[in-house]
C-alpha cells in the first residue's frame, strides 16, 4: 500500500503544484476505528478496521472512478480500489500489530473489504483475521505507520475501539500518542517528499488493550 500511496502522492504533489521539498510527512491522514471480534468460544478471531482518509487524498484517489457519470462514486465503483488496497497491506505489515497474552500474533490475508465515498471522505473497511485465534486474558493492538508516511488517528469517541462478542467483564483501554511538539512537526513538514525522515524515538502509533478476567 505504501508503494501505491507513494505513486499516487507523487502525482498528487505535482497536481497541486508542489515542487522540491513539498510538505512531506505525513502525506496522508487517516481517522481510524477498530472492532476486535471474538468467536463464540471467547477466542480473539479478527480485527475489523475502518479507515477514513483526509479530503485531499480522498478527492485525488477517486478521480475517474465515477464510471457511469452520475456525479457519485459508489461502493461498486470503488470495489476494485478496495481490493487493490487490501491486497497490498501485507507489504506494510497491515499497519497493525497484535499480541495475545504478550506474544505477537500473525495475520491471515484480509477480506470483506469495501469502500464508500461520502461527504468528500473515502472510507475503507476490511476484516483482518488472526492466523491462529486464541483465548486471551490480554489482547493488545497497535495501529499506525511507524515511518509516519501515513498519520493514523484513532478517533476520540466511545466506539473508537470496541470488543465485539467479548466474554463478560472484558474492558478496553486506548492509549493515544502525545501531540508532536512544534519543532518536530516543522522538521517533518520540511523533509523532502522523496525521503523518509528520522522518526526514531517518536510515538506515532495508537495502542489499545482488551483485558479479560
Amino acid at each position: 500500500m505504501r508503494s501505491r500511496l507513494l505513486s499516487a502522492l507523487a502525482g498528487f504533489a505535482l497536481a497541486c503544484g508542489f515542487a522540491g521539498s513539498a510538505a512531506a510527512h505525513p502525506h496522508v491522514f487517516v481517522k481510524a476505528k477498530a472492532e476486535i471480534v471474538f468467536a463464540p468460544d471467547g477466542s480473539v478471531r479478527a480485527i475489523r478496521h475502518r479507515w477514513s482518509f483526509d479530503e485531499a487524498y480522498s478527492a485525488y484517489i477517486t478521480q475517474g472512478l465515477d464510471k457511469n457519470g452520475d456525479g457519485k462514486v459508489t461502493p461498486d465503483e470503488l470495489a476494485e480500489l478496495a481490493k487493490t488496497n487490501t491486497e497490498s497491506l501485507p507489504d506494510v505489515d497491515f499497519f497493525t500489530t497484535a499480541k495475545i497474552n504478550g506474544r505477537q500474533q500473525e495475520f491471515a490475508m484480509p477480506g470483506e473489504e469495501g469502500m464508500s465515498y461520502e461527504d468528500k471522505v473515502l472510507t475503507l473497511t476490511f476484516t483482518l483475521p488472526l492466523k491462529s485465534p486464541l483465548k486471551a486474558r490480554s489482547f493488545g493492538i497497535e495501529i499506525g505507520d511507524p515511518t509516519y508516511f501515513v498519520a493514523f488517528e484513532i478517533v476520540d469517541a466511545p466506539d473508537a475501539v470496541v470488543a465485539k462478542d467479548a466474554p463478560q467483564g472484558c474492558i478496553v483501554r486506548v492509549a493515544r500518542p502525545a501531540k508532536l511538539d512544534d519543532a518536530t512537526q516543522k522538521r517533518l513538514a520540511e523533509a523532502d517528499v522523496t525521503e523518509t525522515p528520522d522518526v526514531s524515538g517518536l510515538q506515532v502509533t495508537t495502542r489499545a488493550l482488551v483485558a479479560c478476567p
